[in-house]
């Protein structure tokens, strides 16, 4: 049996007809960029994710740049994030001139530890970018105390976590902004890139539409020099399909993990932790181990695709090299970085599979 990491096949089986409608009909009225296949999916995300406005961008790196040229973050100024990320969260804030400063991440949540947030703070910080990671929020209360108390921003990158909750609430919605990824592989994937920016300040979704627009307040005049960050309007039309099954997508991804958890729970290898504060999603499902390399060449052979997020931390990547870190600098995140596995994660995955997966597994350890 050959288990895939993620199977889009599958998906689209179910919804092909829907998607196909979707298509034709953006086609048909010839709305290919704006339009109102956009504003329907920006008003149904925004009331999804519980959040004023959702302003549709052209991929979650764009939603992250975007988010902090609005907020007025540039030359000379530091964003906090995490060194266990994909570099679009730091190539954002080194595209809008600031810089990133790291703090270390938490072991059993893989996610920013809030202990270490202050120790980072320079007169030069205006944001804090926590990262809601592989799917589970961050400690976010914490984060807004501290930012309100040093008076920073909150910008989240909520790009893998799309529906998770923290303390009942929608991730996206609780700092100043939130920035979501639609890459054709997370939990509510496009068809093609697409991102979303999320805010409940009505003075700054306002400033961020122009942005995306090459600086157009109305046609033909603009207010300053922008992006051509619009998100497109069939990918609108796929994303609004999507978004109504994304629930049950979310239920049945929460249903593998927990039992990939159940059959693992005898096996010598960490499982994911879900904080009591939040609701997981499982963007990806995480197991961790010291012969991680060994393993993960062992189920590729027995056909289980695997992936490795993120086997370099950013502080150690080449592109980082001018800041000057050396190894040893964030051990948790190192150490996540060594030993972080993803195992194969999406709604359809069915029993047959995920047993393979933990046999494979098994005669592994």
């Amino acid at each position: 049996m050959n288990v895939p990491f993620v199977d889009l096949k599958a998906q689209l089986s179910q919804i092909r007809d829907e998607i196909n409608l979707a298509i034709q009909e953006v086609i048909d009225k010839c709305s290919f960029v704006g339009g109102p296949h956009l504003k329907v999916f920006e008003d149904k995300f925004a009331a999804f994710c519980e959040a004023k406005h959702a302003i549709g961008v052209s991929s979650g790196t764009a939603a992250l740049h975007v988010s902090l040229v609005a907020c007025d973050i540039g030359p000379g100024d530091e964003v906090i994030t995490v060194p266990n990320t994909f570099i679009a969260t730091t190539e954002a804030i080194t595209l809008s001139g600031a810089s990133p400063v790291f703090v270390d991440v938490d072991l059993e949540s893989y996610n920013i530890d809030v202990s270490k947030i202050e120790g980072a703070i320079t007169p030069r910080t205006k944001a804090i970018m926590p990262v809601h990671l592989y799917g589970q929020p961050a400690d976010m209360d914490p984060i807004l105390e501290i930012a309100s108390r040093h008076g920073l921003t909150v910008i989240e990158d909520a790009c893998q976590a799309h529906g998770a909750e923290y303390k009942g609430r929608k991730v996206g919605a609780l700092g100043r902004v939130g920035c979501i990824s639609f890459y054709p592989g997370k939990n509510l994937g496009a068809y093609g890139d697409g991102g979303m920016v999320l805010t409940n300040d009505s003075q700054l979704a306002d400033k961020i539409r122009i942005l995306c627009n090459h600086g157009q307040a109305e046609k033909n005049k603009h207010t300053r020099e922008g992006f051509n960050y619009r998100l497109d309007g069939i990918q609108a039309a796929v994303l609004t399909v999507k978004l109504r099954h994304l629930e049950d997508w979310t239920r049945r991804r929460r249903n593998n993990a927990q039992r990939y958890s159940e059959l693992l729970q005898d096996v010598d290898i960490i499982t994911p932790i879900e904080k009591k504060f939040a609701k997981h999603v499982f963007h990806l499902y995480i197991i961790r181990l010291k012969d991680r390399d060994a393993l993960a060449e062992h189920l590729q052979a027995h056909g289980v695709a695997v992936g490795f997020h993120y086997p370099i931390a950013l502080h150690l990547q080449e592109a980082y090299a001018h800041l000057g870190f050396q190894p040893g600098a964030f051990p948790v995140a190192e150490q996540c970085a060594a030993q972080v596995l993803s195992l194969p994660m999406f709604a359809e995955l069915s029993e047959e599979q995920i047993q393979h997966v933990i046999q494979g597994i098994k005669k592994f350890v």
